[in-house]
């Protein structure tokens, strides 16, 4: 008989939560029980699973006894508060925050790019940046013809990345607009409806922010070139979901863009983009509510030789989230 599992989901009713049990649904992950657990304000909160509904428990100390796999979806300070109870337990963390991804005992996995590194895992795997997962998605293919000495990368990222605040700000502006109403920003620092803002995070001594960081700290850990690096500006943009991605990549040797086009295509969850209703490339509305990242306009980059740019889209709940929690368990389990 299939083995069956106990899974947790700390965070359940945000945006990744559901997301991270609805996809557990529609991977068909063999489950014994999903406990749900938030915040005491959610207490109670029935959510769909399976044709049933599962209750939301107020997450404590000792809400995790039991369980197999518990599927992170809070903040950093959640993370850290509930790790030692959860490593304590027996389970094994999967945690979509930032609080454990550069911690080198602590494996920061892409299933598809860097899947021999969860066995190293001590109790807890992480999840990357959700714009680095997708980055780092469209251009693995070209990292296994050559390595990449460096990326240049523009982040155009949609307002569900800020979570539900980030969402219901964006549709509350967009009436604001059409009526003629005066807007006040809410969940971002100028208004976000029919402009974009080019700050994600907070800003670090370097004049970058934290955001655009993750993507030369992480895609060095996840793609194991330490020296690899990065400049990156990140973006807010009034889509309502999945991310886009411009970015240009320096490899060691100069590749042939046929060969290019093939490594790409052939990447498990990618999809090359070179025929959408007559289009090359992708769009967020293209990518969204699936698990594919696609790519286009690959082209070779006009200032330097060894140097590929191309446009990629995916949805970052999905894929840049959730789904990638749980496709990392999928490998554990081996299902």
């Amino acid at each position: 008989m299939e083995k069956q599992y106990r899974i947790g989901i700390l965070g359940a009713t945000g945006a990744v939560g559901r997301e991270m049990l609805k996809v557990l649904e529609e991977y068909n992950i063999p489950v014994r029980e999903v406990r749900l657990l938030a915040s005491a304000r959610s207490e109670g909160t029935k959510l769909p699973f399976k044709g049933d509904e599962l209750t939301v428990h107020t997450a404590g100390p000792g809400s995790f006894e039991g369980l197999d796999f518990v599927l992170g979806a809070v903040g950093k300070g959640l993370a850290k508060t509930f790790a030692p109870a959860i490593k304590s337990s027996g389970a094994v963390f999967i945690d979509n925050s930032s609080s454990f991804r550069m911690n080198p005992e602590v494996p920061l996995i892409v299933p598809e790019i860097n899947p021999e590194d969860i066995k190293l895992h001590n109790g807890i795997i992480s999840n990357p940046n959700c714009s680095t997962i997708i980055t780092l998605m469209a251009v693995a293919g070209i990292a296994r013809l050559s390595p990449i000495e460096s990326m240049v990368a523009c982040t155009y990222q949609a307002v569900s990345g800020a979570g539900e605040a980030g969402i219901v700000a964006l549709e509350s502006e967009i009436n604001k607009v059409v009526s003629g109403e005066e807007i006040t920003p809410s969940a971002f620092p100028a208004q976000i409806a029919m402009n974009v803002i080019p700050f994600i995070g907070s800003e670090k001594e370097n004049g970058y922010t934290d955001e655009e960081m993750k993507m030369q700290n992480e895609g060095r850990k996840i793609l194991h070139l330490p020296d690899m690096t990065c400049t990156c500006t990140c973006v807010r943009v009034p889509v309502m979901r999945s991310h886009s991605i411009s970015v240009t990549v320096r490899t060691k040797d100069i590749l042939d863009l046929d060969d290019v086009r093939k490594a790409i295509a052939s990447f498990p969850g990618v999809v090359l983009a070179d025929d959408l209703s007559g289009r090359d490339y992708p769009t967020p509305l293209d990518t969204s509510g699936q698990d594919l990242v696609y790519v286009g306009r690959i082209r070779r980059d006009l200032t330097c030789p060894n140097g590929i740019t191309l446009w990629c889209c995916g949805d970052q709940i999905r894929k840049g989230a959730a789904a990638n929690a749980v496709q990392i368990l999928k490998k554990i389990i081996g299902a």
